[in-house]
């Protein structure tokens, strides 16, 4: 059995968990600027560069990971969000993206594979993507509006160094996650489908977006149905929400997906909203209760934690959706879907 069909095996029974956030676990930990940099002979501070935990200090992933599958979850995406070349760059590491990739998958591929052997409950490893510190659609610059730091080209390029390496690492899935670009996701797609055909396998994909205000928006200025047009080609395992809000302000999008979104949705909004101090002051309960509601009334596949959750938050909603059953696939009509920022419908 392939993974894709060992996760819809896996979601027909029961609405999944995914982990949360490994940045927040970090900064739990303690590291020196000189524990973040280990033996790497890396010149510039690494202080905060995440991702190089990976390699300079996996014990402490391991540990993170063991408390997410403790709390109950069965999507563990790697921690790997800025794990790409052009992000890299601040730091002085590009020449260690691939390295840092395929540690991160592997750490978590060991930790999955040994508590499934334990309990027999299937898990499965996401390979995430960050939407890198560039954009595609946008000009960074206000008097050159054509203007564009990088070329869809390049990040399609950084993207296959990425996903290549997360998938020797052991990724069942790639996860590109945060969209706050279209365009961005969309050379993210096409590096996947270009490293399928190199690989000569499945790559099952998942996709998150990010909204930027309330009206429902990504930074590229799409809505989320215009956005589901521009990738359903992609044919993602899933497809959902995450970051930007709190569960409370999310659930009119994850709403408005799960009603056209004809692949299994997974939804992992930030604990709240960020107080004034930009820490998050939501409890795990209230988190628990606000994401039942999408469970309740049949809206969820998959849930986790996006900004500000912790294990407990996690624990507590895997708790308070126990037993509830998954979102049922919907049977969209078919018709020709287009979008510009807006979607577009042609129907006979």
């Amino acid at each position: 059995m392939s993974k894709r069909q060992e996760f819809e095996a896996a979601a027909a029974t029961r609405i999944l968990i995914k982990d949360g956030p490994y940045g927040t676990e970090i900064q739990r930990a303690k590291l020196a600027a000189g524990d973040y940099a280990g033996d790497t002979g890396l010149k510039d501070d690494q202080k905060g560069n995440n991702d190089l935990v990976n390699l300079t200090q996996p014990q402490v992933i391991r540990k993170i990971c063991d408390s997410y599958i403790d709390a109950g979850a069965h999507i563990l995406a790697t921690n790997t969000f800025n794990a790409n070349r052009i992000s890299q760059a601040d730091y002085g590491a590009e020449h260690l993206v691939h390295e840092i990739n395929v540690s991160a998958a592997k750490i978590i591929r060991e930790a999955i594979d040994e508590a499934t052997a334990k309990d027999g409950v299937p898990r499965f490893v996401a390979g995430a993507m960050g939407p890198t510190n560039k954009t595609l659609s946008l000009s960074p610059n206000v008097e050159d509006p054509g203007f564009r730091e990088v070329s869809f080209d390049e990040i399609v390029e950084v993207y296959v160094e990425q996903a290549r390496g997360l998938i020797e690492g052991g990724a069942d899935f790639i996860l590109i996650e945060t969209v706050f670009d279209t365009l961005n996701c969309k050379a993210a797609v096409m590096a996947v489908k270009q490293l399928e055909r190199e690989l000569g396998q499945d790559i099952p994909l998942m996709i998150s977006l990010t909204l930027t205000d309330l009206s429902g928006r990504n930074l590229s200025g799409h809505t989320v149905e215009a956005f589901w047009h521009t990738v359903r080609h992609a044919k993602p395992l899933t497809m959902g929400l995450n970051c930007s809000f709190g569960a409370e302000q999310l659930r009119p999008h994850v709403q408005i997906l799960s009603d056209i979104a004809d692949c299994y949705l997974m939804a992992y909004p930030n604990a709240g909203l960020p107080n004034d101090l930009g820490e998050y002051d939501e409890l795990p309960e209230t988190t628990a209760a606000l994401t039942r509601v999408w469970a309740d009334n049949g809206r969820i596949n998959a849930l986790g934690g996006c900004c500000g959750s912790t294990p407990a938050h996690i624990a507590a909603m895997a708790k308070k959706v126990e037993g509830v059953a998954p979102r049922a696939l919907p049977t969209v009509d078919q018709h020709m879907r287009l979008a510009g920022l807006e979607p577009f419908t042609i129907a006979a």
